[in-house]
């Protein structure tokens, strides 16, 4: 199945037709129906645990794969990815936990072992990576790290249609290319190509655009290949905001207005689940490793179980 739908896909990305290409690389043929909506575990906050303290974490946490980070200093790094990423991908399927996406640096064809790393994330049938960052500067005009972009992203094309392996660009908050989206949406739409998409973070969204994300979510939304999910509130300090990133729920992003969104527009994607809050306060970092794991995992388990009552209050699953 994986085989005949890259295989489509590739047909499809050499011809001018325009196609929701998150519904076809994430079209739950291999998952059961109550998974249309996989959760993932971005795992940065695990990296400096081994791996099969991690896998554990994430099977007692309930999700259902990992967003497993492919970079320097992540889980697995770019220059033994050959020796363990295999390792990770078999300790998931034994665990029953999907590996179908990854985070890496990867911004171009020329990034150091770009090349290496999708071939072999390919082979052991992750379906999606999200790339690497470009930041705005007061060394170029914004229109020129544009148009850096878009060239650095045009090059990765052929590249994920050799392997099957789809890039998703993150809008993230700040000085990035990407953290408006219009810069964003008007790249994905020269790239034209069902290999590049978007990973919507309504966290960032929401940040950026107060009361206009959801706009931004509708211009992008046939470009969105993964949905990526978190939450924070506002903290002023000396006169100046400050993000305080919060578990699912408990802040003052617009989730029931994000799942509303993913209902309207019809948006079929995995999603990743990013913890940025501590996973362990800092008195609970000098306890035993098992304390600390179920600490973490219920913390874990309290955002997946967030987000699947609001995929059933929605009626996505």
């Amino acid at each position: 199945m994986i085989d005949n739908r890259r295989s489509f896909l590739k047909k499809m990305a050499a011809t001018s037709v325009t196609i929701p290409f998150s519904n076809l690389l994430f079209s739950s043929e291999n998952i059961e129906e109550g998974k249309k909506y996989p959760i993932n575990f971005f795992t940065k906050p695990l990296d400096k645990y081994g791996h099969d303290f991690m896998i554990d974490t994430l099977k007692m946490g309930g999700v259902d794969g990992l967003d497993l980070t492919v970079r320097p200093r992540g889980s697995v790094l770019p220059e033994k990815v050959a020796e363990d990423l295999p390792l990770v991908a078999e300790m998931a399927r034994k665990n029953g936990l999907l590996l179908e996406m990854m985070v890496s640096n990867i911004t171009s064809a020329e990034t150091p072992h770009a090349k290496n790393v999708l071939k072999i994330a390919a082979k052991h049938d992750i379906k999606h990576y999200r790339m690497g960052y470009f930041r705005y500067n007061d060394e170029e005009k914004a229109e020129e790290t544009i148009a850096h972009a878009n060239t650095q992203i045009q090059s990765l094309i052929d590249i994920n249609a050799q392997y099957g392996i789809q890039g998703g660009y993150q809008n993230h908050t700040g000085n990035y290319f990407g953290a408006p989206l219009w810069d964003l949406i008007g790249v994905l739409e020269k790239v034209a190509s069902p290999w590049i998409s978007s990973q919507f973070d309504i966290y960032h969204a929401y940040s950026e655009g107060y009361r206009s994300w959801q706009v931004s979510m509708e211009m992008i939304a046939p470009k969105i290949g993964s949905l990526a999910i978190k939450d924070f509130t506002w903290e002023i300090n000396k006169g100046k905001a400050k993000i305080k990133k919060v578990p699912l729920g408990q802040g003052i992003v617009d989730l029931d207005g994000f799942f509303k969104n993913i209902k309207k527009i019809k948006i079929k994607a995995p999603i990743t689940l990013h913890i940025e809050y501590p996973l362990l306060e800092k008195h609970e970092e000098n306890l035993s490793l098992i304390e600390k794991q179920k600490i973490m995992a219920t913390k874990i388990h309290n955002d997946v179980q967030f987000i699947k009552s609001k995929l059933h209050q929605y009626q996505l699953i």
